[in-house]
């Protein structure tokens, strides 16, 4: 590969074996170097692709304010996240969690701390991407000197969330979080019961909540498949359906969505379980 164009001693744009534009990253790997030259393998540690237009401005924009040492310990944060939940996450994390981790240590030299209000959501909900948030943690102590709190554990979940559902609005993950809370709590609620967290029932519940509210936020809709085994089930299941039904207004007057009776349906049998109405 040849150089395109140096934007910093660490940064250069260039072409893959593909002709598709990139941005290489790698210490020294500009300095005193020359448009056309052939880029030195050994010194590459990260390669960008910028495909993207507008991903790829605020990628050169950002990698060139942020010291090589932070983007270098996000790059590893990422690849752990990626390693340890052996799923593709959006490359816009690259940017996004650079950024936020940045300004998280500009906090804390300045004396600024910011709590994470979901903090114990994201434990419970999020328990996995929560754990990398911690190592996480542990590996920017180890590169970077700096101590952040347990509150940027949380911090970095959710954008390691984000990723996973390829969204870039952070605003949408948090709300995502809270409206899980929220039908917990209306299951509660109903029942006056605590639901046992540490139940099989349980983390199958929260995890159709979480599929249950990503497709809330993106807007696609689930067909109804048998309006029969729906009527049988509602007959089957008649608490459960009066729980479900306050389900169903808090969606519509919080995000303004419909239930389909298949989800309703869906809903119910895990409320079931969860509730321990049946064995």
């Amino acid at each position: 590969m040849k150089i395109k164009k140096i934007i910093n001693n660490n940064l250069i744009q260039s072409f893959d074996k593909n002709n598709k534009e990139v941005l290489i990253m790698g210490c020294g790997l500009g300095f005193g170097k020359k448009v056309g030259e052939l880029i030195d393998q050994s010194k590459i540690e990260k390669i960008y692709s910028l495909e993207n237009k507008n991903y790829s401005n605020k990628l050169i924009e950002l990698l060139s304010d942020i010291p090589l040492e932070v983007i270098q310990t996000t790059n590893e944060i990422v690849s752990y996240a990626r390693y340890s939940l052996g799923k593709k996450l959006n490359d816009n994390i690259y940017i996004l969690l650079t950024d936020h981790i940045n300004f998280a240590m500009e906090r804390v030299e300045k004396g600024l701390q910011f709590k994470n209000a979901l903090l114990w959501e994201i434990k419970r909900f999020y328990n996995h991407e929560f754990l990398i948030g911690k190592e996480a943690l542990e590996i920017i102590k180890k590169k970077l000197n700096v101590d952040l709190p347990e509150d940027e554990a949380a911090n970095i979940a959710l954008h390691i969330v984000n990723a996973q559902l390829n969204s870039n609005n952070m605003d949408d993950t948090m709300s995502m979080t809270n409206m899980i809370q929220s039908i917990l709590n209306i299951v509660k609620f109903h029942y006056k019961l605590e639901l046992d967290e540490y139940s099989l029932h349980y983390e199958r519940f929260i995890t159709h909540l979480k599929f249950f509210s990503q497709r809330i936020f993106s807007g696609k809709e689930i067909k109804d498949e048998d309006a029969s085994l729906s009527e049988i089930m509602k007959m089957k299941f008649k608490s459960e359906y009066e729980c479900v039904e306050k389900i169903k207004k808090y969606i519509k007057s919080e995000f303004n969505a419909e239930l389909t009776d298949e989800e309703m349906m869906y809903l119910a049998v895990h409320i079931n379980r969860v509730t321990k109405q049946t064995e």
